[in-house]
């Protein structure tokens, strides 16, 4: 069983398809190689590691081949979609882990992803006003059709087109919880939450249903790193730190933020919903549960973030007061040397359980209760 420490990083799906590339399958792998090669330092540093990565570009385009193959082929609902998007991007990083992991003779480690279902509230203020848009633009008399027939919620997207729009549920459990902690326990790196995990509500007779929404992968990586008690949780996004009046000519870079100061920029409109909102949220949240401090920073800037010299590191107020906030988290014993590498694996995904219904609330299988 290993007793190293444990990082939990989150990314956004751009990491593997990047501004004005196409998102092919090559390219996506390509990507996945640079983030191996960011990665492999906290490895080496003595961290055990569990991956949480985004999924937006790539559901997007599943739903596009979904749209396009209506006529031909049944329509996967989407949270088959995020499930879809789970397996496909877990393999492209599994074989950019273990690739390099060969190069660098870094030895003793899988790597496994787990196709993770995690549960919501029914009641959750985001499914009675769906705001998160996906998938393909339609033209007006298509998405009329669509939502006098599916039920859809559709709204007009800056002239571009109409979009569909799906809520935003927070996340309360991990169905896969386990397995993880167990994973871990074994060594492996482990890959889990994609995308924010697939949405599932409990019946009243408890059953497990997929819902259409999406669910935020930076709380879901919040969640994940709060139940395994990470010593480290590290968030990276577009930018190298985290800033006040971000773009504007009196912007500040933080070095450090605590969670008072979080909460009192947040509710000052600093963080937007949009971009660095869920992050910070998330980040707090974490903190309050575990005592334990949060990086926001850029990939590139990732291990030097982790060492202590880069990024902008969200800390307990009392490590301010103390001073504690300017040290880097704590130090990574050794690793010790461990059983050869297991084959990188998947988690078989839940069998769906019938089509999707109609309304605002789209779910597989019987009404929702």
């Amino acid at each position: 069983m290993s007793r190293r420490p444990l990082a939990v990083v989150a990314f956004g799906g751009n990491a593997l398809i990047k501004k004005d590339q196409e998102g092919t399958q090559w390219e996506q792998l390509e990507n996945a190689g640079e983030t191996a090669k960011a990665l492999l330092p906290i490895l080496r540093d003595g961290y055990d590691l569990v991956l949480v990565h985004g999924n937006g570009p790539q559901v997007g385009n599943i739903l596009i081949q979904v749209e396009e193959a209506v006529t031909k082929v049944p329509p996967s609902s989407l949270d088959v979609c995020v499930a879809q998007s789970e397996g496909s991007i877990g393999t492209m990083l599994e074989i950019a882990l273990l690739n390099e992991m060969r190069r660098q003779r870094f030895r003793g480690r899988g790597v496994v992803t787990l196709i993770t279902e995690v549960v919501v509230d029914q009641k959750d203020k985001g499914f009675r006003r769906p705001t998160k848009p996906i998938g393909p633009f339609y033209t007006r008399f298509r998405a009329e059709d669509l939502m006098h027939k599916h039920g859809w919620s559709m709204v007009e997207d800056a002239g571009r087109g109409w979009r569909k729009v799906v809520p935003s549920p927070r996340p309360l459990s991990v169905v896969q919880m386990g397995a993880i902690r167990r994973a871990v326990a074994g060594g492996d790196v482990v890959i889990a939450g994609g995308g924010g995990g697939v949405p599932v509500y409990r019946t009243k007779q408890g059953d497990l249903r997929g819902v259409e929404a999406v669910i935020d992968k930076d709380y879901t990586a919040g969640l994940i790193a709060q139940q395994l008690r990470a010593d480290l949780f590290v968030i990276l996004t577009g930018v190298d730190q985290v800033s006040l009046n971000y773009g504007r000519p009196d912007q500040v870079k933080l070095k450090t933020l605590t969670v008072t100061e979080a909460r009192a920029r947040q509710a000052e409109g600093q963080f937007p919903e949009g971009s660095m909102g869920p992050k910070i949220r998330a980040a707090v949240e974490f903190i309050e549960t575990t005592g334990r401090e949060v990086l926001i920073t850029s990939a590139a800037r990732m291990v030097e973030a982790v060492r202590g010299r880069a990024g902008t590191r969200i800390v307990p107020d009392a490590a301010a007061t103390d001073g504690a906030a300017a040290g880097p988290p704590r130090a990574a014993r050794p690793a010790r040397r461990a059983p050869r590498s297991r084959p990188a694996t998947h988690a078989r995904p839940a069998r769906r359980a019938g089509g999707a219904r109609r309304g605002r609330m789209t779910t597989r299988g019987s009404r929702t209760p």
